[in-house]
């Protein structure tokens, strides 16, 4: 219990969000919803997805002997927003520099503290990185919900944040999952343009941050003008959610976005160079989609326009 304790303060002082802690074991209840999502094809060409599928269900088979699962939330709301209305939109995410790096970065002192408290501990960290179900373990440490759109609601803080997760063999105090307040809210269902969001559940091969991420082929032509300019990702799920007025803004100094990149015009971001796009999002999750795909992207949105 003190372990547990210490653990949370040492995350709080290094400036996550939250931390919850699981018992490490195997994701009973997720396991025939994943294989069910997956026969279906929600996954959409992500074939990613249907690898080690044993591995995203027991975190022990990640880390041998593992007995917790430390699940974390780190702050990414801001109220910055592009300063042109009609220019094509960025996911808030995506601002700044790439959270895999950023909160990589952030783990390290509190791993380096596990391990000079308790010592020799087998462990390892997780960013969005290797066949872990993130959202599952933040819903069992007790970070949050699932709300209707999937994502983890914290009750007094919203969905502006990202997880991440160190799987150990340190045997902790687990807290209690919380329960359900989406009530009968569903805006996140009526505002997505592409009808991807049923109740807890998403079609990710209609999800518009899969479209403009994920998607290596061509977007299907059944869907120009459905993705409300969206260049990169998509909020609109979180920006109609209620819990989200109480989002505040984030401390990290490395997901400030560049000037350049809010103050980018409609005419800005169609006429982008690669040279620019180097420029403006080095070190970002934007490289991602490459140059290439931020253009099918751009055209895809010029020509369903």
């Amino acid at each position: 219990m003190h372990a547990s304790r210490d653990i949370k303060q040492k995350a709080h002082e290094l400036g996550f969000l939250a931390c919850g802690i699981a018992t490490a074991g195997f994701l009973e209840e997720e396991a025939p919803r994943l294989e069910h999502w997956l026969r279906e094809g929600r996954h959409g060409k992500m074939g990613y997805m249907e690898d080690h599928f044993d591995l995203r269900l027991d975190p022990r088979r990640l880390v041998e002997g593992a007995k917790s699962v430390i699940s974390l939330a780190y702050n990414y709301h801001t109220p910055v927003r592009q300063e042109d209305p009609e220019a094509p939109k960025l996911s808030t995410y995506a601002y700044g520099r790439d959270y895999h790096k950023v909160v990589k970065q952030r783990l390290k002192p509190l791993v380096a503290f596990i391990q000079e408290r308790y010592g020799e501990v087998a462990l390892r960290t997780f960013v969005d990185s290797a066949p872990v179900l993130e959202k599952a373990w933040a819903q069992r440490s007790g970070l949050g919900w699932m709300g209707k759109h999937t994502n983890i609601i914290r009750q007094g803080v919203g969905s502006f944040f990202f997880l991440c997760e160190i799987i150990l063999d340190l045997d902790l105090e687990p807290d209690a999952p919380v329960t359900d307040h989406c009530g009968t809210c569903r805006r996140c269902i009526d505002a997505c343009p592409t009808e991807a969001i049923t109740p807890y559940a998403v079609d990710g091969s209609r999800c518009i941050s899969y479209l403009t991420i994920e998607l290596k082929d061509a977007i299907p032509a059944e869907l120009a003008g459905k993705l409300n300019d969206w260049a990169f990702g998509c909020d609109i799920c979180q920006q109609v959610c209620p819990w989200n007025r109480f989002s505040t803004p984030h401390r990290e100094p490395q997901f400030t976005p560049k000037p350049e990149l809010m103050g980018l015009s409609k005419a800005e971001w169609h006429g982008m160079t690669e040279i620019v796009f180097d420029r403006l999002f080095e070190g970002s999750a934007v490289k991602r989609t490459k140059y290439s795909g931020l253009q099918r992207n751009l055209r895809f949105l010029r020509e369903g326009n």
